[in-house]
């Protein structure tokens, strides 16, 4: 991904068996950073994860390329690598332009 301008990305968490709940509070942590990093969520939803589906919906918007970096890097963030790991089994993550109705 690179973008010299605005990104909005949508982010989809499937959570370890077990892990559900976990994985919402290491979000919750880790999703407060985005401010920092001049970033905003712009919807968070909660799904059970039934059929294979994520557990987490997250859609948020970087102001460029360099902020998304950033954040990645955010040592708070990469010292929670290892809860990461065991409450996150997967992750998509891809560019996305948000519509009306």
């Amino acid at each position: 991904m690179s973008s010299d301008g605005p990104l909005t990305l949508c982010c989809l968490l499937w959570a370890r068996p077990g892990n559900e709940a976990d994985l919402s509070a290491y979000e919750d942590t880790v999703l407060a950073l985005l401010v920092d990093h001049g970033a905003q969520i712009v919807h968070r939803a909660v799904a059970g994860g039934a059929g294979g589906q994520p557990h987490e919906v997250q859609v948020y918007r970087f102001g460029s390329q360099a902020d998304l970096d950033g954040y990645l890097a955010d040592p708070r963030r990469t010292a929670l690598a290892a809860e990461r790991e065991r409450v996150v089994e997967r992750t998509e993550l891809f560019p996305v332009t948000l519509r009306e109705g």
